[in-house]
């Protein structure tokens, strides 16, 4: 096991708002992959193949990435950590599966709210169990509020796409049932909540894995290994069924989603143990929104207007990240 110095918050903090502009870019990339291929899941496999291959390429390369490949078999041999940990890519697929059954059903705004509830309540979880490499962290007081905080903010930052998402899903419950039917959403608001509850039991996982590896390369490697694994077998059932998609388009950037994916997993790996899993998690989302909005500004798609409550919404999260990690005085709203 090595012992690398643990980032002070005031440069994890920062590291981990950057990761999370990666997430939107990939979003967008992925999501022009699946429509152009119109196969959802067709684009989560090249995404995460292209992953792997940079993720191959980096590992042989770098001197840190081989000296981390050659940790990954004796660690896991040796049980160091749960074998299961190394399984963790699955979840990232899972993800992605939500994403292409539910954001169709609820809109981009309601996946949006249901995975944010679900990866801040499991952040909570996950650091009071000490499951991460940072060890246990207290329920405070503070720390309940800034994840409700989070919550309210990313709400209202993509409240202004809830009436589109709202009247798809109402349509076409519509068309499938003739009448409004609440059970219709029930494993549709699920999968997303758990999608996003998993979440943070992935970034602990690899988290702990890069304590062992020495290195977060080893820890994307081995979570893009079974990412692919799962999503191609995935795949191969839903060509089986329904038949191969669209071919491969021929312009570069769709294939950058998957080196997108290696830089927000491959940060968040390294900052958990540093930060511990929700204060990651929660730059993560403030990242995200923040990049959501930029490439609204500058690289708006058809119809897309930035209206004062995704601004100010935004602007909310990142208070919330501060109410939760500033070093409040001992004893204030404790559990």
């Amino acid at each position: 096991m090595t012992h690398a110095p643990r980032l002070p918050l005031a440069v994890g903090l920062p590291m981990a708002v950057a990761s999370g502009l990666a997430i939107p870019v990939q979003g967008r990339i992925n999501g022009a992959l699946g429509a152009r291929l119109g196969d959802g899941i067709a684009a989560a496999v090249v995404s995460f193949s292209t992953g792997l291959i940079v993720m191959v390429i980096v590992s042989l390369l770098a001197p840190r990435g081989r000296a981390g490949l050659a940790r990954i078999l004796p660690a896991l041999r040796e049980r160091r950590f749960p074998p299961y940990y190394a399984l963790a890519g699955g979840i990232g697929a899972f993800f992605v599966f939500a994403q292409s059954f539910t954001v169709g059903l609820l809109g981009i705004a309601l996946f949006t709210v249901a995975t944010v509830t679900g990866q801040t309540l499991s952040g909570l979880l996950v650091d009071r169990l000490g499951i991460g490499p940072a060890g246990k962290k207290s329920v405070t007081g503070i720390r309940v509020i800034g994840c409700i905080l989070t919550i309210a903010a990313v709400s209202w930052a993509v409240s202004p796409r809830f009436a589109g998402g709202a009247a798809g899903a109402a349509g076409a419950g519509a068309a499938g049932a003739g009448a409004a039917d609440p059970t219709a959403l029930l494993l549709p608001i699920i999968l997303p909540v758990l999608a996003g509850f998993l979440m943070s039991f992935q970034q602990a996982m690899n988290g702990t894995a890069t304590v062992h590896y020495g290195t977060p390369i080893a820890a994307t490697l081995v979570n893009f290994i079974a990412g692919t694994c799962v999503l191609w077998v995935a795949w191969s059932v839903k060509v089986a069924v329904a038949g191969p998609a669209n071919p491969l388009p021929g312009e570069w950037w769709y294939y950058l989603g998957g080196p997108m994916g290696c830089v927000f997993i491959g940060l968040g790996a390294l900052l958990v143990r540093s930060l511990g899993v929700l204060v990651t998690g929660l730059g993560m989302i403030a990242g995200q929104l923040l990049g959501s909005l930029g490439l609204d500004l500058l690289v708006p798609t058809p119809g897309t207007v930035v209206q004062a409550a995704t601004v100010l919404g935004t602007l909310l999260t990142l208070a919330a990240i501060v109410v939760a990690t500033l070093p409040w005085p001992r004893g204030a709203l404790r559990r």
